[in-house]
């Protein structure tokens, strides 16, 4: 009797005592295609939960003040974006833009000399050797495990004996200092920079600083731009810094300008559609550098990330 003979009698009795075919198996579903939707379904309410507050956000720009608070909060009302746009450039003498002068120079000035420090100080513990390198680095690592919110008060009791509390050195100063920064440009000059090609330049007669300068820079660029990120957005989100700094309002970043607009709203309800629409100009330039940046500090990730 043949394997093909025996394998077909469950069937044969199946059909004689049920009068029908057997019921066919539904098919199983793969066990990657079930993870890999699985996964999917959770990014995709990840980036719902992340997209529904600027969402929010951009609606409730577009509405005068009836729709606002007459309306829900994802309903659509009478477009008015560009007179919410233009009362908010223009009131109180165009404070709002002085706001974001104040600070782009405090998150773009900062966050070059920030970065630029943080590379050398990185290339320095990486390229070179010296008695005690291991201990100061450890020193410097301490930095990352204290909260900033600890050192604010100190920072500003040290700035008033300088003199420069409610300046723009109050805020400028302190940034220039990133212990987290610097152990990142560490990894990223492990990573970029080979060792042979600084031999290499210093064999041709190249110094120090200029061996940095043209070979170590260029090839830290990606490296670069993801410390620039991110201390520009610390920069740009920096809030309790700036109130603990800053008395004059001329003096004040976007962040502390629409914080003062928010207090202010149980006396003027109409500055409520001024700090919604001056918080969805906020956020422009920080999407825009990071869709302008992205190419750099997506490779500057990876290679931070692998040694």
């Amino acid at each position: 009797m043949s394997a093909d003979t025996v394998t077909r009698r469950p069937d044969r009795r199946a059909r004689a005592t049920t009068g029908r075919p057997p019921a066919s198996r539904p098919p199983r579903v793969p066990r990657a295609l079930a993870s890999k939707v699985a996964v999917n379904t959770v990014l995709a309410v990840l980036a719902l939960y992340t997209l529904m507050p600027v969402s929010w956000l951009l609606i409730a720009a577009t509405k005068n003040r009836r729709d606002l608070f007459g309306t829900g909060g994802f309903a659509l009302g009478e477009f008015n974006l560009l007179s919410n746009l233009h009362a908010v450039f223009t009131h109180d003498d165009g404070i709002y833009g002085r706001w974001l002068l104040n600070t782009l120079l405090y998150a773009v000035v900062g966050s070059v000399l920030s970065s630029l420090i943080s590379i050398a100080a990185g290339y320095a513990f990486d390229k070179y050797r010296f008695a005690g390198k291991e201990k100061l680095f450890g020193l410097v690592l301490t930095g990352v495990l204290v909260p900033g919110a600890v050192l604010t008060l100190p920072m500003y009791l040290l700035a008033s004996k300088a003199g420069i509390s409610n300046t723009y050195w109050a805020l400028l100063l302190p940034s220039l200092v990133n212990p987290f920064g610097v152990y990142l440009a560490r990894v990223f000059s492990e990573g970029y920079v080979p060792y042979e090609v600084i031999e290499a330049a210093r064999v041709d007669g190249a110094g120090e600083v200029r061996t940095f300068r043209t070979i170590a820079l260029p090839m830290l660029a990606p490296g670069f731009v993801t410390l620039f990120l991110f201390s520009f957005t610390a920069s740009w989100n920096n809030f309790y810094g700036a109130l603990v700094m800053l008395n004059d309002k001329d003096l004040y970043p976007v962040s502390l300008g629409l914080h003062m607009w928010n207090l202010s709203v149980a006396e003027s309800p109409e500055m409520y559609a001024l700090a919604i629409t001056g918080s969805l100009v906020a956020v422009v330039p920080l999407v825009a550098a990071f869709l302008l940046l992205q190419r750099f500090w997506r490779s500057g990730l990876t290679a931070g990330a692998v040694k």
